[in-house]
């Protein structure tokens, strides 16, 4: 009899847990909070196809857009069971018969989101994968697809800005923000960097001019007249960009100079953004919404290519650095999931798979 309980013991935990050495995954088969409907399983690899690509993954980091798509409150949700996960980099390990962009060894990130990139091993279409050149540091290249790819398109797509020009931008600390204002700094262009004020705000301030940062203040700050002190040192910003919404884009979009943009592209305090009709009459400002997604849609592979071509050069260059990471192995994931949804989060976390 205490055989037989060992026994069942034993196949319940062996059909409830990941097996050693066999692809495992966090998958959820219902939308809540990821520490809940997470767990780490088994997950089967399909056939590898002619079009496939069986993809060691090696990390991925957990973003905000990841937390919203379990919890399901974001745009797109995928079919259940689903792994979590958008980013990351994996390495090919075999590709099928018609797959001529890809070899065995190569680095890839995803081409879009939703693939399930926290798992070990995988098989993906070779449409869904990009190439990316070998000696992108593994964080870098973990953290390359969403952050950087966003704020380059936001420093591009609404207004032509050219050296000695200013923007404003707040949630200046996220993984978008440092983006933001690295390539900023590559590009010759001033930027002002709100933030939340916090226990170790000299020591973000820091680390955040360490990066290129021009002016780094607080949302109280930003509110208060002195602010306007700033602008006899650099021009008023034709560009602010939103990942907050509530007041305090309203604060930025009064920063803001004639005919100015406000591009949103977050709702972290998950507050509507009022308009002040002046700046609408007197100044008029534009309003703009972007999404990576979108835009992935709505623009050929060459395009994102291209732009991943010139985001590596920087990386390279030393222009652009990964935001602050922590490395966790995918067996600790309650607690990189905990990390990441605390308040004043200063890295990153990244599993490693």
């Amino acid at each position: 009899m205490v055989a037989m309980r060992f026994l069942v013991g034993a196949l319940r935990r062996a059909m409830s847990g990941p097996s050693p050495g066999r692809p495992r995954g966090l998958v959820y088969e219902k939308h809540g909070e990821p520490d809940r409907v997470l767990q780490l399983k088994d997950v089967s690899l399909p056939q590898l196809g002619a079009s496939g690509v069986h993809v060691k993954m090696l990390a991925a980091p957990i973003n905000p857009s990841d937390i919203n798509m379990i919890q399901g409150m974001y745009a797109v949700l995928p079919d259940f069971p689903a792994v979590g996960g958008n980013e990351g980099v994996g390495q090919v390990v075999q590709i099928g018969s018609n797959v001529t962009s890809l070899k065995p060894g190569d680095l890839v990130i995803p081409a879009d989101a939703g693939l399930g990139t926290w798992r070990t091993e995988a098989v993906f279409e070779e449409d869904k994968l990009l190439k990316i050149p070998p000696d992108i540091p593994l964080m870098s290249a973990a953290t390359l697809s969403v952050n950087p790819c966003t704020a380059f398109r936001m420093l591009s797509d609404f207004v032509t800005l050219k050296p000695g020009d200013s923007i404003i931008q707040n949630a200046a600390n996220s993984g978008a923000g440092q983006a933001v204002l690295q390539i900023a700094a590559a590009k010759g262009i001033k930027t002002i960097n709100v933030v939340r004020d916090r226990p170790n705000l000299q020591e973000l301030v820091d680390r955040l001019q360490s990066l290129g940062a021009d002016h780094v203040i607080t949302e109280e700050a930003l509110r208060k007249p002195e602010t306007k002190d700033l602008f006899e040192k650099i021009p008023k910003p034709l560009l602010a960009l939103d990942a907050v919404g509530g007041k305090n884009a309203t604060e930025m979009l009064r920063c803001l100079r004639h005919k100015g943009t406000m591009v949103t592209y977050g709702g972290m305090s998950k507050q509507p953004v009022a308009i002040p009709v002046s700046a609408l009459i007197f100044k008029d400002v534009r309003l703009r919404g972007f999404w990576m997604t979108q835009w992935k849609k709505d623009n050929n592979k060459e395009k994102l290519s291209e732009m991943i071509t010139e985001l590596c050069t920087l990386i390279r260059n030393g222009q652009l650095a990964s935001p602050a990471c922590q490395e966790v192995p995918l067996a600790d994931y309650q607690s990189a999931l905990k990390a990441s949804m605390a308040p004043y989060v200063t890295a990153k976390q990244v599993l490693r798979l």
